[in-house]
This record gives C-alpha cells, sequence and structure tokens, in this order.
C-alpha cells in the first residue's frame, strides 16, 4: 500500500488507492460469507474449531500471520530507536493500554449490562486483552507511524504475558468485591498469554525482520522497498479477508441465531472504541505527537487481541458460555468501526495536522 503526499484540498477517499477505497465493501463481504456459512454448512464452526494447538486455532492464525507479514516487512527496523526514545509516546501508550482501556470497559459492561453477568464478564476479559494483529493493518491504511506501531505493539505483548492474569483477577474479583458487586473468577496460564503472542506476533514479526535484513543484505534498501514489498503487499489484504471468513464462521450460528444478545453487547464495545480512539487521538494532540504517532497511538489503543480474549472465555467458561459469545462479538464490532476510523484518521489528518506529510507509505 504506497502512499505520496497529495495535495490537501483532494477529498480523503480520492487519496486512497482503489483497493483501499473499496476495503469496507471486501470487510463487509467477507463477514457476510463467514456468518453465512457458520449458518448453512452444517458442522462447519466445529470442523474449523477443532484445527487447533494448544488452544490456538490454526485457521486464525494461518490468516494472521499471511496478513500481518507484509506490514512488519515493511517496518524500518534501524529506525525503532527513535520510537523508543519518545517518553511521551511509550508513556501514554501504556496508560491507555492498561489503566484506562481495561477501566472503561469494566464500567461500560457495569453500567449497560447490569442484568447480563456472563456477557459482562466477556466484555472485561476483552477490554484486558490489549491489540497485538489487526492494529498492524489499521494503523498502516491510516498512514500511522510502522515502526512506532511496532514497539507499541511489542510493548502490549510483553505486558500482556506479565499483566493480564493479574488484572483479571482485581476487575473481576477483588475490584467488585470492594464495590459490592457480584464477584467472577478468572483461571488464565501464563504460558497461554505466551503462547497467543509468540504465535500471532512473534513469527510474523522475526519473519518481517529477516525479510528486511536479508533482503536489504543481497539486493539493497532500493530494490527491497521498490521491488520486493509491493509484490508482497496484497498478502495483508488477503490474509485479513481470509481471517474474518473463518472468525466469523466459527460463530455465525451463534452470532445469527442470538440477535438481541448480539446488540446488548454491541452497545458497549460502540462506546469503547468511540471513546478510546477519540480520547486517545485528542491526548497524542495535546502532548505535541504528529499525526503519524498519534494515530498509531489511537489504533493500539482502541484495538483489542480478540484471539486471546476468545480462547480465554472458552477455556474459564466454555465454548457456549455468554463470555465466549461476548467475546465473539468482540471483532463484529471491532472490524466495521476500525475500518470506519480509518477514513475519519485520514479526514481529521487535514483538519488538526495540515502540515503533516507522510512520505513512501
Amino acid at each position: 500500500m504506497t502512499r505520496t503526499n497529495p495535495p490537501q484540498a483532494q477529498p480523503v477517499a480520492a487519496r486512497l488507492s482503489t483497493l483501499d477505497r473499496l476495503l469496507p465493501v471486501w470487510i463487509l463481504a467477507a463477514m457476510a460469507l463467514g456468518l453465512a456459512a457458520g449458518r448453512l454448512v452444517p458442522g462447519l464452526g466445529a470442523a474449523l474449531d477443532a484445527i487447533a494447538v494448544q488452544g490456538v486455532s490454526l485457521p486464525i492464525a494461518l490468516g494472521l500471520l499471511v496478513m500481518m507479514y507484509p506490514v512488519l516487512a515493511k517496518v524500518r527496523y534501524d529506525r525503532l530507536d527513535t520510537v523508543t526514545r519518545d517518553r511521551r509516546l511509550l508513556a501514554a501508550s501504556l496508560l491507555l493500554n492498561w489503566v484506562l482501556g481495561p477501566a472503561l470497559m469494566f464500567a461500560l459492561a457495569w453500567l449497560l449490562l447490569p442484568d447480563l453477568p456472563e456477557y459482562r464478564t466477556g466484555l472485561i476479559i476483552v477490554g484486558l486483552a490489549r491489540c497485538i494483529a489487526m492494529v498492524i493493518i489499521w494503523n498502516d491504511l491510516a498512514c500511522g507511524d510502522r515502526e512506532a506501531a511496532a514497539v507499541l505493539v511489542a510493548l502490549n505483548s510483553v505486558f500482556q504475558v506479565i499483566a493480564f492474569a493479574a488484572l483479571g483477577w482485581f476487575y473481576l474479583d477483588l475490584l467488585p468485591g470492594w464495590l459490592g458487586l457480584p464477584q467472577a473468577a478468572l483461571d488464565v496460564s501464563p504460558w497461554e498469554i505466551a503462547a497467543s503472542v509468540l504465535v500471532f506476533l512473534g513469527i510474523p514479526l522475526a519473519a518481517g525482520y529477516l525479510s528486511r535484513r536479508i533482503g536489504e543484505r543481497s539486493k539493497g534498501r532500493t530494490w527491497y522497498e521498490q521491488r520486493f514489498l509491493p509484490r508482497i503487499g496484497p498478502l495483508a489484504l488477503y490474509g485479513l479477508l481470509f481471517t474474518i471468513v473463518i472468525l466469523f464462521a466459527l460463530q455465525g450460528q451463534a452470532i445469527t441465531s442470538q440477535p438481541l444478545d448480539v446488540a446488548r453487547i454491541a452497545l458497549p464495545l460502540l462506546a469503547y472504541f468511540a471513546v478510546m480512539w477519540l480520547g486517545s487521538l485528542a491526548l497524542a494532540k495535546a502532548i505535541g505527537l504528529g499525526y503519524e504517532r498519534s494515530a498509531t497511538l489511537a489504533f493500539t489503543a482502541a484495538g483489542n487481541n480478540f484471539e486471546l480474549g476468545i480462547a480465554v472465555a472458552i477455556a474459564t467458561f466454555g465454548v457456549t458460555s455468554g463470555q465466549a459469545l461476548a467475546g465473539v462479538v468482540g471483532p463484529l464490532i471491532e472490524v466495521p468501526v476500525l475500518v470506519a476510523l480509518v477514513y475519519v484518521s485520514l479526514a481529521l489528518r487535514r483538519r488538526w495536522w495540515p502540515t503533516s506529510t507522510t512520505v513512501g507509505r
């Protein structure tokens, strides 16, 4: 997805490639195909769910690896030090992801689902699972800072392994007890979380790093960025669409058979994505970040690791539980909402950062 720096007066839609402009169409078609397949093909969801190793769905893992590899291959790893020296960005990311994000989801879940404890618990689990996968795609489409995204996603991964279980205990057991609310329990091993991080981030990150290192050493940076990257670029879209089809096929029956429950779960999710994204973007502007890193901060703060959230809900409460359904509804809402926010982000760049440039994207 190569971008130039077009005139500011040009409409946002016109500044996107034909592929990018039609992205919502492809994604909606993939969601519809997955839901229809899961609903109409007997046993498809169970068959896909059975193709798993240590709780990691192999079809979903394959789609995510194909999706993330081209974007991570574009990262200029020799520039990561410019990100790690940006203490404002790192501090804001930690605050948004590990303090404000889980607290906001906890508050919205209790406020909007007080009578539905299973769905409420499922949403709190989703709020604890910070994004390490699809955010790479949303950030790239919004012309965010690829190097910053790689660093923030890696930071989320480390904190996910260290803090997920402790935060689950705090938000599901300790805090409700202090507030006199019904309590729940979360039994999840740090090894399960580490396995999710390794598969969904470690493998494509290593592949992207090795591709750039070997490609530049053997052919040079010009060949690598002008010849190799354009060839592998479309794989990101193919992997994204494949992942969406598989994900929605897995739970098509549950989603289409309980539309009212899905609508109830969707309300706090919509509020969460809107508040987290807009709040993060405003915070980034307030602390003086440029557009590229502001967009990266907003998308990494708003997105969630639905793969981990669903896996934890199923492992703890069962595949047919309300907690698992809440986890599945997460990407049903997140995917179209964050695609829409890509376009909002590009429009706000023109107003909030009129001098911003994006070269060589």
